[in-house]
């Protein structure tokens, strides 16, 4: 990656974020609740298993109403860090013990013998900072979802790769970097984005 376009990306990333973080209360309430609805409507949507999503930080879209949907049999985990550079999964419900990690972003309080891999989940709802309509994302630059779902570059899903967004996170062309891993869908509070060439539905 050049340095201009490392640069860029850099300043989309700050402008997107801001973009993200002015948004009031009320509109991030709404987006949560309609986002929810894209979400649980989507075709391979699963009704059982291991579905990851994410705890909102630095003005994400919050999930809470997608996992109070989600049916009973599927079983809601969170991301956690691990010493490759790649995450992990934690099952985790609203009251569970949680502790933060290296960014101050709560992770499950469990055994490493607890841990999922990603390959192990059937969906994974990811945060971003920004994406455009081919299924690129832009994340906060660590790269932990690329490592992770590095696999992705050579079979086809599961798991199912989605994206969550404010509709304000949209931009036009994002040049993606060779580890990029592209999302198959992303989902904001009033749109669904089918990224692949043939869409599941």
């Amino acid at each position: 990656m050049t340095v201009d376009r490392t640069a860029h990306r850099r300043q989309l990333r700050e402008e997107l974020r801001a973009r993200r973080r002015a948004l009031p209360a009320a509109a991030r309430i709404a987006a949560a609740e309609r986002l929810a609805t894209q979400l649980l409507s989507l075709s391979f949507a699963p009704q059982s298993g291991y579905v990851a999503g994410y705890w909102a930080t630095d003005g994400e879209v919050a999930l809470h109403v997608w996992q109070l949907g989600l049916p009973r049999e599927c079983i809601y985990c969170l991301p956690v860090l691990h010493e490759d550079g790649g995450l992990r999964f934690a099952p985790w419900r609203p009251g569970d013990a949680l502790v933060s990690n290296r960014y101050g972003i709560p992770e499950p309080d469990v055994t490493a013998g607890s841990l999922l891999q990603p390959d192990d989940l059937a969906l994974a709802v990811m945060p971003l900072v920004g994406f455009d309509a081919r299924g690129h994302r832009l994340g906060m630059g660590g790269g932990w979802y690329d490592r992770s779902f590095a696999s992705r570059h050579h079979r086809p899903a599961p798991p199912w790769l989605v994206g969550a967004a404010f509709d304000t996170q949209y931009t036009t062309a994002l040049e993606p970097a060779d580890w990029d891993v592209k999302l198959d869908v992303v989902c904001t509070e009033s749109a669904t984005y089918h990224c692949n060439e043939a869409p599941h539905e």
